[in-house]
């Protein structure tokens, strides 16, 4: 029969101290809120002795929610623990998150003590926190570094203090899946009250192998995983939410549920990523754009046949409307039939193949196959379509005043004029492009990459438009970053659907 996992998140802590992630205590909420609505079991909403800005986060996510647990971080420092209890205090269900280091490393080089001390430590600190809130957390900060026998008496005395979860993190993201899943049963087969408490699994992803080796520790016992959003964290990241959760979602053997709401997935992600400013790579697993995007022939054809060909998740699981199929030089006729009869014609074999030539021809030299170019393949139609092209584009704008902007399009046959002011050159020149398309849309994400080195560098310009609750994705690459912006975005618009 399977058991609860009971997913921990640490997005709002753990995730929240990557460089340039920071999130004031309106944007934590907003996360917080989220979390909640995705159905995360404990919500770590920071650690209040840190500073005055965290200490009234968690404060505030205490108020603002009221489903999932919310914990508090603190050291084995009284002080610590005294701070944490006073920040949960309006919390429905509170819970204080201590600890100390266990390894030898910890012991010896960063506090500088002895086993015996540290021990004694642990136990005071939950004994401590215990008087102060119902439900008490202990990490034993490097287990996956630790002498196993000292962490198994350190367990059990932790346990025996009042601690009712115990985490085991691999801190350094060091174990192997073998050796993690080892030290989580050693500990479930030798630590004599540990049917009082439950394993909770804290991995860092330094070798990429944080999901393999909490889903180790899930399979040998631990009932409790400790996430980020996005795989978010210092270094390399933590464990990532989405891939844990749909890890066993497709695995029936793992004798384990959760209660996320997995449809919520995606939002959540884009949420998190939008507000932290930290975009998510391309290829990662369950939220990435091209993580339910096919571009190769044999794929693309066995993907149309039958998702489950080349999916094990169905995008629409997560939150996402539907795969993409992207058309490149690797594309096959099957993708390209699929897209020429969603603008409405369909072509029998013999000038379906004699397309598809000049389709491979036109495919070798761009990096993706828009509305536009499939037009241009059939010869004609073009002049009537509602393609929409960038004839001249001007803007200026001095500091601390607004920007202005003007766009001259070409919309099919039509030839029109926008202008429009904003916040900057790229906000004014998107904002005169709207004024002159019939769709509705929101800009969605916005990402500028150099990719030349130098002052006068050329810029790719990523934009993800969202229209009907669907993703179209749009690039450009340009010396001048509102041009390439502008390209972007229209190059987004050509893939809308045609009304």
């Amino acid at each position: 029969m399977s058991e609860k996992l009971w997913i921990f998140d640490t997005t709002l802590r753990d995730g929240e101290q990557v460089p340039g992630c920071q999130l004031d205590t309106r944007e934590k909420i907003v996360v917080a809120k989220a979390l909640e609505a995705l159905g995360v079991d404990i919500l770590e909403a920071g650690f209040p002795i840190s500073s005055p800005g965290d200490f009234n986060s968690v404060v505030e996510i205490s108020k603002a929610v009221s489903e999932p647990t919310i914990c508090a971080l603190s050291r084995a420092v009284e002080k610590d623990i005294e701070v944490a209890a006073q920040a949960l205090r309006y919390a429905k269900k509170g819970r204080i998150h201590t600890g100390i280091g266990v390894s030898g490393y910890h012991i010896e080089h960063k506090l500088r003590s002895t086993p015996e001390a540290v021990l004694e430590k642990a136990v005071k600190a939950v004994k401590f926190a215990r008087n102060l809130v119902e439900e008490v957390e202990f990490y034993a900060e490097d287990a996956g570094r630790a002498n196993p026998e000292f962490l198994v008496r350190v367990l059990e005395a932790v346990i025996k203090a009042g601690a009712r979860v115990v985490n085991i993190p691999d801190t350094t993201g060091y174990c192997l899946p073998e050796q993690y899943g080892k030290i989580i049963r050693h500990l479930k087969e030798n630590v004599p009250n540990i049917d009082q408490a439950i394993i909770a699994t804290h991995c860092h992803n330094d070798l990429g192998l944080a999901t393999a080796n909490s889903l180790s520790g899930v399979m040998n016992g631990a009932r409790q995983v400790e996430v980020t959003m996005n795989g978010i964290g210092e270094r390399a990241g933590n464990t990532s939410l989405e891939e844990v959760v749909m890890a066993i979602k497709s695995h029936q053997e793992i004798p384990v549920y959760t209660d996320i709401n997995t449809k919520k997935i995606y939002e959540t992600s884009r949420i998190i990523s939008k507000l932290m400013n930290m975009p998510i790579q391309p290829n990662k697993a369950i939220v990435g754009r091209n993580a339910f995007a096919h571009s190769s022939g044999i794929h693309q054809d066995g993907v149309l046949k039958n998702r489950e060909n080349y999916e094990i998740i169905d995008p629409k699981d997560v939150g996402v409307e539907e795969s993409s199929i992207v058309l490149t030089a690797r594309s096959g006729r099957a993708a390209l039939k699929h897209h020429l009869k969603l603008l409405g014609f369909e072509f029998d074999k013999e000038k379906l193949d004699e397309i598809y030539e000049d389709f491979l021809v036109l495919a070798d030299s761009k990096r993706d196959i828009g509305r536009k170019d499939l037009l241009s393949l059939l010869g004609e139609h073009l002049e009537h379509s509602p393609f929409i092209g960038l004839e001249e584009i001007s803007y200026q704008g001095k500091e601390g005043e607004e920007a202005q902007a003007e766009v001259i399009l070409n919309i099919g046959d039509e030839r029109k004029t926008g202008r429009s002011k904003g916040n900057g050159p790229v906000d004014a020149v998107i904002k005169s492009i709207k004024q002159l398309i019939s769709q509705d849309v929101i800009l969605d994400e916005f990402l500028i990459q150099a990719i030349t080195k130098g002052s006068d560098d050329i810029c790719k310009v990523h934009m993800r438009l969202m229209h009907e609750g669907k993703p179209y994705h749009g690039f450009g690459s340009e010396t001048d970053i509102v041009l390439a912006s502008a390209k972007a975005f229209l190059d987004a618009l050509n893939k809308l659907p045609v009304n």
